[in-house]
């Protein structure tokens, strides 16, 4: 054997554990419910690691759909200390947005019912969403230059029991649960 064979053959361990620290993964599994996040993943041909670690940056959290790609980084090397580090879904990815720009988004993003919030360049952000609620256990506060408020149907505030709803056609006013000047029966709103 001479010296180069040698070499190869004292190395060969340790190139092998540097090629696999860091691989693709496809996710086939979630499990949410520990206080961090563990996935099945997918990864070389045949490969399968489950109870992987997938780390999240503080204050965002997915649970992302089987299927989405991501990168796994193994400590040392050893395949059984994996540890994913980042996930994305090419397949619900808002495409298109402006450098800079931010986003949050789901799978179901599609119409009619889109959702996601867009932090657009020059100060603009753009929600959207079949069903938006804001609750705020002590102030609410809409400020702004100009405030619009449109809506095709129903438009309907509450203040403590006292409030109207406006339709295209008439306005129904209400007072802790009774009517008060029209001939439309209503109660007051269910508050969230």
């Amino acid at each position: 054997m001479d010296i180069v064979d040698l070499i190869d053959k004292l190395t060969a361990p340790l190139r092998r554990r540097v090629r696999l620290m860091v691989s693709r993964a496809v996710l086939a599994a979630v499990n949410d419910a520990g206080g961090i996040q563990v996935v099945q993943v997918k990864l070389l041909e045949g490969e399968v690691r489950d109870g992987v670690e997938r780390m999240q940056n503080y204050g965002f959290d997915s649970v992302p759909l089987p299927g989405a790609e991501g990168v796994m980084v193994c400590v040392g090397g050893d395949r059984d200390h994996g540890i994913v580090i980042a996930m994305d879904d090419r397949r619900y990815r808002i495409k298109g947005l402006q450098a800079g720009e931010v986003a949050v988004y789901t799978d179901e993003d599609k119409e009619p019912h889109q959702h996601r919030i867009i932090f657009k360049r020059g100060g603009a952000i753009e929600v959207l969403g079949k069903n938006i609620t804001i609750t705020a256990s002590e102030t609410a506060r809409i400020a702004g230059d100009v405030v619009q408020i449109h809506a095709k149907s129903l438009y309907q505030f509450d203040c403590n029991g006292h409030g109207q709803k406006w339709f295209p056609d008439h306005i129904d006013t209400w007072q802790i649960g009774e009517t008060a000047g029209t001939a439309h029966a209503i109660a007051a709103p269910e508050i969230p």
